[in-house]
């Protein structure tokens, strides 16, 4: 028998399992409403796809730096003087295949066994996944709904110790659509010199994804912990990318050549044609992207609304991203197994909180990036099925 160390450690993303029941289940003729996978519903604006066929028809079918092209790596410096008003070079971008290989190298560099490495609890799954595959012990900062589902400075200090190696930070939010605000950021950039011997690795996917006039505090901003501070970002969601797997890091000058590294020995490079498409989604018009984000601001009241009209559940307003993630504890059912009996039951694909984190009893997720029209349907089943299945609240 084959014997492979260390893989009965690694975990998954559940969300993805939901999505292949869920198009198994369409398969077979059922009438199935997807608020489960975190992927906008919208096509990549046309003039992206355009310079892909062009960089093919142009003969861009080579190899290329294993940081990316020298254009799009001074495009992404451009795009964030201009975001965030942020001087940054060029050398020190690395363009990856997606936003979890950014997570991947920055848990990899720093995980071995006698560290910690802390992450948002509930968060993003692949954070505990990798961090035990690594042998560092998770060590979860609590995201709390009375919180706003904001991280806690304070809390998130006290749990720092000289063993600490890795602080993974997340705003906006996955899986709750929580926005930590400036005050409470600059705490904790004042905190973290208290422990310069810890990198920080601020999953900022979602940056450009605020509502209510919210602001998106971006850790790039505070010089104090640029040398130690690694900075994940792409395309998927902001210019509604997922399939194409582009992401861009920004690494301090001391990492640089040991991402540079993982990258040669990884994936060699990013596929040249997505490269100028990433080029064009930066240098072009961003109307599409306004326009995307306005339509899911006003899905995101829909489904607020929706949910808090529905007994049993109560919702707090996001902030940011493209997520609800409401308290389901009043109506008797345990997370998972009412999200598994609503894709079973009522052919709508929610995922359950504990899929995010040791905190996530009691919450499910919800996407909105979805139709209004799917959403007040799939509200529709949500409240039928939970007002017609009260029998079975207090076994579960």
């Amino acid at each position: 028998m084959i014997t492979i160390s260390g893989f009965d450690r690694i975990g998954e993303e559940n969300a993805f399992a939901v999505l292949a029941r869920a198009t198994q289940l369409a398969s077979q003729g059922h009438d199935i409403i997807n608020l489960g996978i975190g992927q906008p519903d919208f096509k990549t604006p046309d003039h992206i796809v355009e310079a892909a066929v062009k960089a093919l028809r142009d003969g861009h079918h080579g190899y290329t730096p294993a940081t990316g092209i020298a254009p799009l790596r001074e495009a992404v410096s451009a795009d964030l003087l201009k975001r965030h008003g942020v001087e940054t070079n060029p050398d020190e971008v690395v363009i990856v295949p997606g936003g979890k290989v950014t997570m991947f190298m920055a848990i990899l560099m720093f995980g071995e066994p006698g560290v910690d490495i802390l992450y948002p609890d509930p968060g993003f799954p692949i954070y505990r996944s990798m961090i035990e595959f690594t042998g560092a012990r998770p060590v979860p900062v609590p995201i709390r709904e009375e919180n706003n589902f904001a991280f806690s400075a304070e809390e998130t200090l006290s749990l720092m110790t000289d063993k600490t190696r890795l602080l993974i930070l997340n705003s906006p939010a996955n899986p709750t659509g929580g926005i930590t605000p400036r005050s409470e950021i600059e705490k904790l950039v004042n905190g973290l010199e208290a422990y310069p011997e810890a990198a920080i690795l601020s999953d900022e996917i979602y940056s450009q994804m605020t509502y209510d006039g919210m602001e998106h505090v971006s850790l790039l901003t505070f010089p104090s912990i640029r040398d130690r501070l690694i900075l994940l970002d792409g395309w998927s969601k902001t210019y509604a990318m997922t399939g194409w797997r582009l992401g861009f890091s920004l690494w301090p000058d001391q990492l640089i050549d040991k991402a540079r590294k993982l990258a040669v020995n990884a994936w060699s490079c990013v596929n040249a044609p997505a490269q100028y498409a990433a080029l064009a989604a930066l240098s072009g018009p961003q109307d599409a992207v306004l326009e995307m984000v306005e339509e899911f601001d006003r899905r995101r009241k829909v489904v607020v609304d929706g949910l808090n009209a529905i007994d049993g559940i109560s919702c707090k307003t996001p902030l940011g991203a493209f997520y609800a993630y409401p308290n389901i504890k009043n109506t008797g059912w345990k997370a998972k197994k009412l999200a598994s009996a609503l894709l079973e039951d009522a052919g709508v694909a929610v995922i359950g909180g504990p899929d995010f984190g040791v905190l996530g009893e009691g919450y499910i997720r919800l996407s909105y990036a979805n139709s209004t029209a799917n959403i007040n349907t799939a509200l529709d089943r949500v409240r039928t099925f939970l007002g017609t299945n009260k029998e079975k609240q207090t076994s579960l």
